[in-house]
């Protein structure tokens, strides 16, 4: 099965990846799949999404990444199917 993946700001810059096609084993059902999949991918992207597969990634300096499935945000159990847009990307503020 394949997916795109998105990356935006900080994440981009650490993982060095902004947009790619993503081909998952079989048995990649939900998001906390790809997350470990992705970090076995390189250093950077392990040292982007942390030590654990928590809903909300640990990013480090007390940041975390969100995640969305086909511009809709989700967490790791989030079931993903062919064809599905991922998007990792820091928390946005404003005021």
């Amino acid at each position: 099965m394949n997916v795109t993946v998105k990356t935006f700001a900080q994440l981009r810059e650490i993982t060095q990846e902004g947009c790619f096609t993503l081909t998952l084993p079989d048995n990649a059902t939900n998001m906390g799949d790809v997350i470990s999949l992705l970090k076995s991918r390189s250093n950077n992207w392990a040292q982007a999404l942390g030590a654990s597969n928590s809903e909300k990634v640990d990013m480090g300096s007390n940041s975390n990444v969100l995640m969305a499935r086909n511009q809709q945000l989700c967490d790791t159990k989030t079931l993903i199917q062919a064809g599905d847009e991922l998007a990792f990307f820091p928390p946005v503020t404003g005021g």
